[in-house]
Parts: C-alpha cells; structure tokens; sequence
C-alpha cells in the first residue's frame, strides 16, 4: 500500500523540481494525519506544491487566498435568511473540504487567523451556536511569507502548534532552475496530474502508520529531547506535551515511507526540525538569519545521547 504513496512523490518531484526531501516530508506530515506550513518567499512553488498534493491524493481541494479584510465568516460560512424558506440557512465557507489551501496566511488579520484553530484541532466548526462536522480527512496546508514583508502579522504560538512541520523550499540549484525555465509551465502540469490514491486510502495508510512499533527506549529518546528543549537556557519554553506526541507521530510516518515497521532514533532525527523549530522561540538571536530555532534545535539535537 505505501508503494502508492511512492507513486505519489514520484509524480510531485516531476512538478517540483530538485525538492526530493521536502516532498517527502510533506508526505510524511499528511501521513501522520497534521497540518502542512510552508514558509517561504513568494514565488518559490509553495502553493503549486499544495495543489498538487492535493491533486495526487483525490482529495476535494479548496483554495482562500488570505487577506487584511477576510473575515472568519469568509473562512467558516454564514447563514443568510431565505425567505422561500422563512428562516436562516447555513452556507458553508471554503473550509468545509478536504485539503483547505490557506494561502497566505499571514496576510489576514490574527481575528480571521484564528477561525482556523477548532478546525485544525477539533475538525469541526462551531458558528452561530452549532457545531459542524469536517469533512474526514481534513487538512489544512497554509503558506506564509516572510515576516518581515510589508503587510503580515505574525502568527501567534497557538496557531504555530496547530501545525505538526513547517517546512521551506528555499530557491531551486541552477540545474532545477534551467529545467524549470525551459520546461513546461508548472500551471498546465498540474492540469495533467492525475489521482493516484483516494481518500479511504489514505485513512487507511494513516492507520496503518499508527500501528508503526515505537520502543519504550525510543520513547526515552523522545522525553529526553523534549526535557532538554525545557531546561535549554536559549529558548523561551520547551516543547509542550502535543509537539512530543506530534514528534513521535512524524517519526512513525517517516518509518513506513522507509519501509520499516517499527523507529529507529534516526526516524526522529530526520523530522525533528521541521516538527519541532517552529514552537520553538529563541530567548535572544544568535544568528542573524531567520532560521535561528533550527540551528539551536539542531546543537541541542547533537548534544542528547541517543
């Protein structure tokens, strides 16, 4: 069965050049039933990636285009009164899919930001007094741009940990940029992409990576890096009980795309940045870039025996 999801990353990497490991954490991120963040500057290929993978997955897509004016009614629904009817009728908004690309999602004021929380972590909505079933699955893949352009508001620490990785394509090497400067529009390739797997198929691979054998020594491991994120003297807090559990669930998916059906520590070495960096919040800078989580999550990383 993971032989399709090899499918699918086969069929990604024809459309997102030189972005082989990317790809497969996004995979990974939606094999362990999160959310996806990307980061990065615009034009790089976040939202083309998100189209894609909800293309290759059968998933019903929906695309919102994030901005200072949306409002959580413009993300959730409203109801409007019909008077055919004589009452007030609910009219889902564009979060009532399978794949809700939120784009942007900086752009839009921390009031609309956060008509997303329930959904991300309840996979329901509550509006007007009732609450609403999501569609099963339900994934919210958001991008960002770089906090420091004109026009974004930071996203707050609860909106943050909603998101089991955040990842960065960063700029493609000069031989992805040649292919994609001679080859074909990305556009017009996804309009060739095709549904290798189904949405029962993926629930079923979901479950099927809960199963993946976890160690209690591997556990320790685990308890270990996250008490040593806690008593680190370079972040603000450590990580919270949800970002272990998050940590263990990618280190799990990581696994079965390579394989294997129990984790070994370098399974949690590989996802443990992009999981783990953005609910990370550095005390002081000690780097000018903006990657300064990542570099100190990866010192604490080599300093925790295994």
């Amino acid at each position: 069965m993971f032989s399709k999801v090899h499918e699918v990353a086969k069929q990604l990497n024809q459309v997102i050049i030189g972005k082989e490991k990317q790809i497969q954490q996004s995979l990974v991120c939606l094999l362990a039933g999160g959310h996806l963040l990307i980061e990065d500057v615009p034009g790089v290929g976040k939202t083309t990636l998100a189209h894609a993978l909800a293309i290759s997955l059968g998933l019903r897509f929906n695309r919102l285009q994030f901005t200072s004016d949306l409002l959580p009614t413009d993300v959730i629904g409203v109801s409007i009164f019909e008077r055919e009817k004589a009452q007030f009728v609910f009219h889902p908004g564009p979060i009532f899919t399978q794949v809700l690309l939120a784009d942007e999602i900086n752009r839009a004021t921390p009031k609309t930001q956060s008509a997303l929380l329930e959904a991300m972590e309840e996979q329901q909505v509550s509006a007007e007094g009732q609450t609403r079933e999501l569609p099963h699955p339900f994934f919210v893949i958001a991008t960002q741009n770089p906090t420091h352009q004109v026009g974004t508001f930071t996203l707050p620490e609860s909106q943050l940990d909603r998101f089991l990785m955040c990842l960065s394509l960063g700029y493609p090497d000069a031989k992805a940029e040649r292919a994609l400067l001679l080859g074909e529009d990305r556009r017009s390739l996804l309009r060739t992409m095709s549904a290798i797997m189904q949405a029962d198929e993926l629930v079923d691979i979901q479950s099927k990576v809960r199963t993946i054998h976890v160690s209690a020594s591997l556990v320790d491991y685990i308890q270990k890096l996250a008490q040593a994120t806690r008593e680190s003297k370079h972040f603000a807090e450590g990580m919270s009980p949800r970002a272990a559990i998050a940590l263990l669930q990618a280190a799990r998916a990581w696994a079965a795309l390579e394989g294997r059906d129990h984790v070994l520590p370098e399974d949690v070495q590989a996802v443990l940045l992009p999981v783990i960096a953005h609910r990370l919040r550095p005390l002081k800078a000690v780097s000018s870039k903006a990657n300064a989580s990542q570099e100190l999550l990866y010192q604490l990383m080599l300093e925790v025996p295994v």
